[in-house]
């Protein structure tokens, strides 16, 4: 009966408004929007604290000046945490940030458990989590981020489809083990390939996001299979090195490099166009930065305790390839975001 009677009240005020708003129109006067000042005044002096992974690199700074452009506009503050790699720093900054009271905290996870109980303890003290791109074991509020499971789909097929005719030999080259990331993507890999028998997978090694690990890991595959024909990346920093390693072994071109990113110009589509990546799926920074500011300005002016809803943002995946590599708009620019 409350909610109704509370949608009732609700809907008086409106009808109200709509009745001054109409009569002071008919007399050609301006007036007020009557939900300015509670947006504003809900907004004005809150807190975000953002704990990337680490900061120095495309994803966080793309996040970080997304998150700035569009809440410090409205009147609030965003706070950096850098635990640059480092899980037990992050954790640490986490709780620092807990006792600070702000009002949602957005994490980048670098694993499924390292934050779970710190996310329940947050949102248990009154503290919205917005989780970016790579999950917790623990759910929050919200998260916004790749659909990892249709990325290793899509860049499966995209690898079997050019093996075709070749040896059907592959590699695959993972982040961190422990990451959902990793575990995510890779069945959307084996969801591929459970229809592709024909096709052998040579080397399925974790480079734990590291472009010399990568490297290091794809020279040794093609010192030991010449003949490969396509490799799957997990991430385009980090296969980066993969495709070092393929150029250095004359296969560029010869090896069908498969990977995903945040779409930055130089992380993607310059790789592509070069030929260093045959395919990389962006997730495109921008647009999750933008719709985890939009999920936070909603969050923020009530009406929804922290933790009770469990909602998910996937963001819309692009394909980046040689004919779309140059086009105006498929990647942004790092440079443009600091």
């Amino acid at each position: 009966m409350r909610i109704f009677q509370k949608l009732s009240t609700a809907a008086a005020v409106v009808t109200l408004g709509l009745c001054a708003a109409t009569s002071a129109m008919a007399q050609g006067k301006g007036l007020d929007e009557p939900f300015r000042d509670g947006y504003k005044k809900a907004l004005a002096g809150k807190t975000v604290g953002f704990i990337p992974v680490a900061f120095g690199f495309d994803l966080a700074i793309g996040w970080h000046a997304g998150l700035k452009k569009e809440l410090e506009a409205a009147g609030m503050k965003v706070v950096v945490r850098d635990p640059n790699w480092n899980t037990n720093a992050g954790a640490q900054a986490f709780t620092a940030l807990i006792a600070e009271k702000p009002a949602v905290i957005v994490i980048h996870n670098p694993d499924v458990q390292t934050y779970a109980k710190l996310i329940k303890k947050a949102e248990d003290e009154g503290i919205y989590v917005v989780q970016i791109n790579m999950r917790s074991a623990q759910p929050s509020t919200a998260f916004v981020g790749a659909d990892w499971v249709d990325i290793g789909e899509r860049n499966a097929d995209a690898v079997v489809q050019a093996c075709k005719g070749k040896s059907n030999k592959i590699a695959i080259v993972q982040g961190a083990p422990t990451a959902a990331t990793s575990a995510y993507t890779l069945k959307g890999v084996e969801n591929v390939l459970a229809k592709h028998p024909e096709i052998k997978v040579v080397s399925n090694q974790a480079a734990d996001w590291d472009a010399a690990k990568a490297k290091a890991l794809t020279q040794t595959v093609l010192k030991q299979n010449p003949d490969l024909c396509g490799i799957i990346g997990f991430w385009d920093g980090m296969d980066i090195g993969t495709a070092a390693a393929v150029k250095e072994a004359g296969l560029t071109g010869k090896v069908y490099l498969a990977t995903s990113g945040g779409g930055e110009q130089k992380g993607a589509c310059d790789m592509v166009k070069s030929g260093a990546f045959d395919l990389d799926i962006s997730y495109d920074v921008p647009t999750q930065a933008s719709n985890m500011a939009a999920m936070i300005k909603w969050l923020v002016q009530g009406g929804v305790k922290p933790g009770a809803a469990k909602q998910n943002i996937y963001t819309t995946l692009i394909p980046i390839t040689k004919q779309n590599a140059s086009a105006e708009g498929t990647c942004w620019k790092l440079a443009a975001s600091k």
